[in-house]
Formats: structure tokens, C-alpha cells, sequence
């Protein structure tokens, strides 16, 4: 636990421009910074840093946060690793606060996990060194050792308690929590990976998490993963993601194939932005993951039977996932060929020229909507329009799910309209009222991912007031602020925070948002911020704004009062002091809009 205070001190001692450098090459703009974000792919840059307000935001895809946000981001730290290192930057010593009992537990059971898969991998790493066998598996497969070193790759001996050697305690609930031993039905315990090259999978922040053994030759299962545990939920790792995470930034899009030995195989040929699900199918966390490193994605499958059951099986996991900001494409080898010998056969130039040119999600689902349907009969065109329904209604990107209802009412012989009635989607209207194939939808900005403005109303702008001058949050009357509407919900919980003495507003934006990381209000709140990075209000009229901002807000609890009122009079539901309080309110609003006022 680290005392709010501390991390309140720490960020007033840190400069964000100084740390997000230590990054990204950064260029002057103005009162701010700007580099081509390294959170998507771009070659404008549109990834501006405040050094006034201590914030970041990029332009194009939304990100934002402040200093310790950045290092959990681009470094995949947790919250107390980022707030290390920027103390160790700034000579900082962190303090801790006592934890709760049950907590500090939970933490211990989980260092305690880590601990043993680091002792784990550095066991397996050690036996390969003393394998000639397993050396020579990996030679026929053409890695070299520095390819190997790099992710870790090691042998698990045949001994069926060969991790003794480095676990005295065997009997260590730890061994069996982490997935390393297995307890047979005579209460017998043994080692999990035997015999077997040995690949840890690491999370984004570098620690071991899990291990992919493969038998040398031959023998079933092929590929043996640890079972899920406390550290390890399959749908949610990749493997390779740690060492990949800069090349998809660089590359601008992630290349997702089958393997480890994929993975491994790529790099060896400089592909380094490959990564690969763990004997599971894509997940749509998988591909949110990806996608927050690039805006393209590129599935790549053994062009055999097997690769296109697996194309399909992640077209389906992904639709929900699917953004009109970003890629999703499917590469489909040669059949004889996986990634790593179509890159032996053809070299790396081939396989990124091939990724370029993917076939598109959109193209890829038609083609495996018509494989099967006669679209010159009746029959068959009526068959599309079935089978296509379900997987259309689940496209969660808006634009492009627009585009598959146009392609499939095309394919089927139908108009729009026609194909949305049969998949039961409400009829949208233009403003002459009328709807059908001929209506042309208004033009809509290109959404990007979290990069949404709040509403420009008096809650909003009163929001993005006091971010800019915190001590102003004493000011506002808290029978003013609205509370339906997510703005007003932040200003409120500011205003609470301030009067209970749970806010310093001392400092600056950035400290006032980081003291609600967590919490509900935190995602509003930032975002409001961020909105400041590159529009700061003019001082000279800040202090006139925010009084008529209120003054606003006043009017408006006027006339929802007034409204109340009148709706009771008509029933003549009014007592006398409630007449009075309607005609008090009635000459406030008046006085109000005199002029002067």
C-alpha cells in the first residue's frame, strides 16, 4: 500500500516530458510536445504532451493519462512498479502503508508464484545447455542461441521429479498452485513437462507466467501448456507478446500465428511482430489486446483444411471486437507450408509482402458466406441472407457492420431495407422520414478508440474548468451540480472529495485525477483532462466563464423546479407554500435573463 500522499509528491517532483523522452524522440509545438504515438500506428504525429498540465493525449487514438499512466501503458508495469521507477528517477525512496492482513496474503501467495516459475525457467534453461539432444533439435530447426536466449527457451530432463533438484520442498503447495507438478490419483506427485523443449510465456511486463513444452519428436500431445492458475488465463495471454510489443508499435500492425515455434522461427528472420494464442482460439480480449499497439491486425493460418477451420473459428471470436478504426485481415499460406518454412522457403520480404496484402475480414467472411449457397437461385441467395444474419448482428464496429448489410443485400438480391427487416433491425429514418436503399446516411467523423469528446454542456465545461484550476472546486454550490449526466457525477465526487478533506487541490491536473485512478469517476475525469491538453481556456476570460457556467446551471435547477411545479399545479396538487415557492422561482428566472444580470 503506498500512501496517496506519496504518489500526490512524486508526481508534482516528475516531469512528464522528461520521462515520456526517455521513450520517444519528442518535438516542440507550441506549448506542448508532439511524437508519432507509440500506442498506434501513425506517421504524423498526433501524440501531444502538456508539460503545464502534466497530461498526455494522442489525437488519433485516445490514449491519455499522466505520468505513471505512461509506464504502465508503453511498459506494461503494474501501478506500484511505474510508481518505483519514477521514484528511482527522482531520488525518491517509496514508503508503505500497513495492508489489510488478507491482502498482503494474496500478495505473498502471488510472489511466491512468480518466484517459482522464475526458478523454473532458469532450471529448464540450464538443462538445455547440458542436452546435446535437445541442442541439436533446435539446430535441425535453425535457431540460433541468441534467438533462443532471447525468449528463453529451455529442455525439461526425463526424470519424473527432476524439478526436486531445485525445490527441495517437492511437497510445496506453490509447485502444484503454479501448474509445474502434477498429483496422480495414488496422492503421487511428478513433474508436468518431461522431455520436452520448453518456451515460458511471459505477460507484458516480462515475467513468466506459464510454460509450452514440445516433445522432440515424436509423441502425443504434441504441445503440453500449463493448466490456467492464478497467473495464467489462457484466453487472455499470448505468447511472444512481451518481445513483440515494440515491433507492432514500429510495424504498425501484429501478425497473429499458430505456434510457439512460429513465433520463435519469425524472429530468428527479423519478422519480430509475431505472437501466438496458447492452444486455445483467438479471443476477443486477444485481439483488444493487439489492437492496442496497432490498428491492424493480420491473422496468419496454414493455407491446409485445419488452418481454414481455425480462420474461421477467429473471424467468429472477433466480431465483437471489430472497430471502424481498425484492420482486421487473414493471410493463408501455401498449404504446404507453416510460417516458418514459407519464411525458410521465401524469406522475410515474402511473408511481410504477403501480410500487406491479407485478405480483408469483410472479403474473408463473404467468401465463407457464399462458399456454400447457390447465389443463382432463389434457394441459395435466400440461404445467404439467413446464415449471414447472425454473424452481421454481432459486428460491433458500426460503419463496417453497415457495409456487410449493403454487401450481403447485394449477394442476395435484395434492397437494405429488405435485409435489416429480415434480421430484425429497426428501420432507420431520414428527415424527410422516408427509409430504405435510396436514404444516404449523414456524414460521421471517424470514431477512434477512446478518443470521444464529452457533450459541451454547463456540467462538462464546469468540469474542464476546475480541472484547469483545481482550488476553484470549493466554489461550486453543490445543489447546482446535475447528477444526470456522467460530467456532473465527476463534479459532484470532486466536490465531495474537497469537502471531507479527501482532495488536496493544491497541485496541479494531473494529481487531481490520479487521486480517482480505480475509482468510477476515473475514466471521465481523465477524459475531460485530456481534452485540455491541446485547448486551454484563455485566462483572461476563464474567471467569467466559470460564472457564467454556473450561473447557468443555476437557471437550469430553475426551470427543472418550475416545470416540477407547474406539472403538480395542473393537477391541482399545490399547496400554499408550494405556490409561493413556484412564484418565487417564477421571478428569480425573470430576474435572471434582465439585462445587466
Amino acid at each position: 500500500m503506498i500512501p496517496r500522499s506519496f504518489i500526490q509528491d512524486l508526481l508534482a517532483r516528475v516531469d512528464i516530458v522528461d520521462v515520456i523522452e526517455r521513450y520517444l524522440p519528442l518535438k516542440k509545438g507550441g506549448i506542448n510536445y508532439f511524437a508519432c504515438c507509440p500506442f498506434h500506428g501513425e506517421k504524423t504525429p498526433s501524440f501531444s504532451i502538456s508539460p503545464s498540465k502534466q497530461f498526455y493525449h494522442c489525437f488519433g487514438c485516445g490514449v491519455h493519462g499522466n505520468a505513471i499512466g505512461f509506464l504502465m501503458e508503453y511498459s506494461g508495469l503494474s501501478f506500484v512498479e511505474a510508481v518505483r521507477d519514477l521514484a528511482q528517477q527522482v531520488g525518491m525512496e517509496v514508503p508503505q502503508e500497513q495492508a489489510d492482513p488478507s491482502q498482503t496474503q494474496r500478495t505473498g501467495e502471488h510472489e511466491a508464484l512468480l518466484a517459482a516459475m522464475d526458478k523454473a525457467t532458469q532450471f529448464y534453461r540450464d538443462q538445455l545447455k547440458a542436452s546435446p539432444q535437445a541442442i541439436a533439435y533446435l539446430k535441425r530447426r535453425g535457431l540460433t542461441g541468441e534467438v533462443a536466449a532471447r525468449f528463453g527457451i529451455g529442455f525439461a530432463p526425463a526424470g519424473w521429479q527432476a524439478l526436486e533438484a531445485v525445490f527441495p520442498n517437492y511437497q510445496d503447495k506453490t509447485l502444484l498452485d503454479a501448474g509445474l507438478v502434477i498429483v496422480n490419483e495414488q496422492g503421487r506427485r511428478y513433474d508436468r513437462f518431461r522431455e520436452r523443449i520448453m518456451f515460458p510465456i511471459q505477460d507484458r511486463r516480462g515475467r513468466v507466467i506459464a510454460f509450452g513444452g514440445r516433445v522432440l519428436d515424436s509423441g502425443e500431445p504434441k504441445y503440453l501448456n500449463s493448466p490456467e492458475t492464478p497467473l495464467f488465463e489462457k484466453g487472455r495471454e499470448l505468447y511472444g507478446i512481451r518481445q513483440a510489443m515494440q515491433s507492432i508499435r514500429d510495424d504498425g500492425f501484429a501478425l497473429a500465428v499458430e505456434g510457439y515455434m512460429d513465433v520463435v522461427a519469425l524472429a530468428q528472420f527479423g519478422i519480430c511482430n509475431a505472437v501466438a494464442t496458447l492452444g486455445t482460439a483467438t479471443t476477443p480480449h486477444h485481439i483488444q489486446s493487439l489492437l492496442r499497439y496497432a490498428d491492424r491486425l493480420v491473422f496468419c493460418f496454414d493455407g491446409d483444411k485445419a488452418g481454414r477451420k481455425a480462420a474461421r473459428r477467429a473471424l467468429e471470436n472477433s466480431l465483437e471486437a471489430l472497430r471502424d478504426d481498425a484492420t482486421l485481415a487473414f493471410l493463408f499460406l501455401p498449404e504446404e507450408h507453416d510460417p516458418d518454412s514459407f519464411v525458410r522457403a521465401h524469406g522475410p520480404d515474402a511473408l511481410r509482402t504477403s501480410a500487406r496484402n491479407a485478405m480483408p475480414l469483410a472479403t474473408f467472411l463473404m467468401n465463407e458466406l457464399t462458399a456454400d449457397c447457390d447465389l443463382d437461385t432463389a434457394e441459395g441467395r435466400a440461404r445467404l441472407v439467413h446464415e449471414a444474419g447472425p454473424l452481421v448482428n454481432r459486428v460491433a464496429a458500426p460503419l463496417l457492420k453497415l457495409q456487410l448489410i449493403k454487401a450481403v443485400a447485394e449477394a442476395g438480391g435484395l434492397n437494405q431495407s429488405e435485409v435489416e427487416q429480415a434480421w430484425g433491425i429497426p428501420a432507420a429514418r431520414s428527415s424527410s422520414g422516408r427509409s430504405g436503399p435510396d436514404r444516404r446516411p449523414s456524414r460521421a467523423p471517424r470514431p477512434s478508440r477512446g478518443n470521444r469528446r464529452a457533450p459541451t454542456t454547463p456540467a462538462a465545461t464546469l468540469l474542464r474548468l476546475v480541472l484547469q484550476h483545481p482550488a476553484w472546486i470549493a466554489r461550486i454550490p453543490v445543489d447546482l451540480v446535475p447528477h444526470d449526466e456522467p460530467q456532473g457525477q465527476a463534479l459532484a465526487a470532486l466536490c465531495d472529495a474537497v469537502s471531507i478533506g479527501e482532495l488536496e487541490t493544491g497541485g496541479g491536473l494531473a494529481q487531481v485525477v490520479e487521486q480517482f485512478r480505480d475509482m468510477p469517476h476515473y475514466a471521465v475525469l481523465a477524459a475531460s483532462a485530456a481534452e485540455l491538453v491541446g485547448a486551454d481556456y484563455d485566462e483572461a476570460v476563464i474567471e467569467k466563464m466559470f460564472e457564467d457556467t454556473l450561473d447557468s446551471l443555476a437557471t437550469r435547477n430553475i426551470e427543472h423546479e418550475i416545470l416540477s411545479l407547474t406539472a403538480r399545479e395542473r393537477e391541482h396538487k399545490l399547496d400554499s407554500a408550494e405556490r409561493r415557492r413556484l412564484a418565487e422561482l417564477i421571478a428569480e428566472k425573470h430576474r435572471s435573463r434582465s439585462p445587466g444580470k
